[in-house]
């Protein structure tokens, strides 16, 4: 990532040094993942779309940690698996609006809250800007070589109440608190990079 682009990094340093994490990524280009990965403190095993999994890139992706997950049902095998790295005390990377869009927080869904919940895991909210805004002239699917791309740390933040429940009711009030924790960062971070939602 540091060879193709400029990543600015701010708020590494608010990422547990050790335990349980969930990163909690805005997701507006594919770009987002990988340089999350590539400028974290801390490995990262995202959940990714098995459709990612194709050819070299499969042994490769399941070769780094990656978990792949079927988003069109249930996947147990995925959650048994994202489950046991934060058991392990690792990161947990998650798009939760579980598909590439405006990367706003709009819209999220439940499964961050439920890993949340079930693990105990503090969530950081990442916000990367500068992503989705220009396309390349050698390469059209990714911004310009050697442009300026912000990676943002929050603070992190426990989506409970301190109950331990694992009702649907508080996991969609762990949903509700989860939302304005990464919309308040996310407005944060534009501001502390100059970036507006419309210059992304």
């Amino acid at each position: 990532m540091y060879g193709l682009f400029r990543p600015r990094v701010l708020g590494a340093w608010r990422v547990p040094a050790a335990g349980p994490v969930i990163f909690a990524v805005n997701h507006s280009h594919n770009l987002d993942g990988p340089m999350v990965m590539g400028v974290a403190p801390r490995p990262t095993h995202f959940l990714i779309k098995k459709e990612a999994f194709v050819g070299p890139l499969d042994p490769f992706l399941t070769g780094i940690g990656q978990v792949k997950v079927d988003r069109a049902t249930t996947d147990r095998t995925a959650i048994t698996r994202a489950l046991d790295v934060l058991s392990a005390g690792g990161v947990l990377g998650i798009f939760p609006e579980g598909t590439r869009g405006e990367g706003d927080f709009a819209s999220l869904r439940a499964g961050l809250a439920y890993f949340a919940v079930r693990s105990g895991a503090p969530i950081v909210p990442v916000a990367v800007l500068g992503s989705s805004g220009r396309r390349g002239r050698l390469i059209k699917g990714l911004p310009p070589l050697r442009s300026k791309i912000d990676v943002v740390f929050g603070e992190p933040f426990d989506a409970g109440d301190g109950s331990g429940r694992r009702t649907r009711q508080a996991l969609d009030e762990a949903t509700e608190r989860i939302q304005k924790q990464l919309t308040a960062h996310l407005e944060n971070a534009r501001r502390l990079t100059g970036r507006s939602a419309t210059l992304e």
